[in-house]
């Protein structure tokens, strides 16, 4: 009986910290912000939108373009539905192997978003860890890692990501390239990427390492790593979250770069950048379905990912407020 009493006491104390949370969001400076911009609001409806039909994109596509049974070759390159020649089944059309263009879309943008959230997390790890350790430490290991990354962008972020592409599948057996591409794509994005977020923490850890909280901090004798960790990275990853998100734009619009140059996801994975590719064979034949719906829905996600990159930058401006 105690037992239920005391969990039934928990339930509500977590309970109530949920909502205090819930209503301390809601009288935030960065939700007050979010509310009063329309363009914010549609950008972050339609994210939440693509994100969520590519997360649940088995339920949610009308078919699976990787079931072999459900596809007929017979219904390849069918034009819209809406057109003469277009069936009720497709409404977006098909393709050169008879997939149907919207259940493409739906799956290409889950493996197009995952590959940018893969190497978004990487890059911001590396980053993080390296502009940490360059700022925090600085002589030595400042100077190395910094002039590798001032080495680093002097290349282009996609000639990097093609070099380090070939690499890996010259390095790779041939017959795991398919089964790997995935995470080389992952890699050789994040790989590019990382420099952003390095120079960015370095900085504000340059800051952060001569206050007083972190001075004390090394009084009482806290190990550096501790240090690190506890006390400066919290007050260094408010730019990151915004580089972060700027970063997710860049990192989709790279994989489907990759994919429409040949050397990202595999030709049988239905990616944004694939299924343009594809299309553009068939472009001049009149078959523009293809290419241009994956385009346009490549086009509208960065554009509301950008959007909401540069709202969040501004909201946590407090110059700005």
């Amino acid at each position: 009986m105690v037992d239920r009493q005391g969990s039934t006491v928990h339930d509500l104390s977590l309970k109530d910290k949920f909502v205090d949370l819930i209503l301390r969001a809601r009288d935030s400076d960065i939700w007050y912000s979010f509310t009063r911009s329309p363009t914010t609001m549609i950008a972050a409806l339609v994210t939440a939108i693509i994100m969520l039909s590519a997360l649940f994109a088995p339920w949610v596509a009308p078919h699976n373009p990787f079931d072999l049974a459900t596809i007929d070759l017979m219904d390849a390159s069918m034009p819209p539905a809406w057109m003469a020649e277009g069936d009720s089944r497709f409404l977006l059309g098909t393709d050169d192997q008879g997939r149907g263009i919207l259940s493409t879309i739906i799956f290409g943008a889950r493996i197009s978003l995952g590959v940018g959230l893969a190497s978004v997390v990487f890059a911001l790890i590396l980053g993080v860890g390296l502009g940490l350790l360059s700022g925090y430490v600085g002589g030595t290991t400042d100077a190395v890692i910094m002039r590798i990354a001032d080495i680093q962008l002097s290349f282009p972020a996609i000639l990097l990501a093609l070099l380090v592409d070939g690499v890996a599948r010259g390095l790779l057996p041939r017959d795991t390239h398919d089964e790997l591409a995935i995470y080389v794509l992952v890699f050789s994005i994040g790989i590019s990427g990382w420099v952003q977020y390095a120079r960015t923490v370095r900085g504000s850890t340059l800051v952060e390492k001569n206050k007083e909280y972190v001075q004390a901090a090394r009084v009482i004798g806290r190990p550096a790593v501790l240090i690190m960790l506890r006390h400066v990275l919290p007050n260094v990853m408010g730019p990151v979250l915004v580089i972060a998100t700027i970063h997710l734009a860049l990192a989709i619009i790279t994989e489907a770069t990759l994919s429409f140059l040949g050397v990202g996801v595999s030709p049988t994975e239905p990616s944004l950048g694939t299924l343009i590719n594809v299309g553009q064979d068939y472009l001049f034949s009149g078959e523009w379905w293809i290419t241009v719906f994956p385009g346009a829905v490549l086009a509208i996600l960065v554009l509301a990912v950008n959007l909401l990159g540069d709202w969040l930058r501004d909201a946590l401006n407090p110059r700005l407020r």
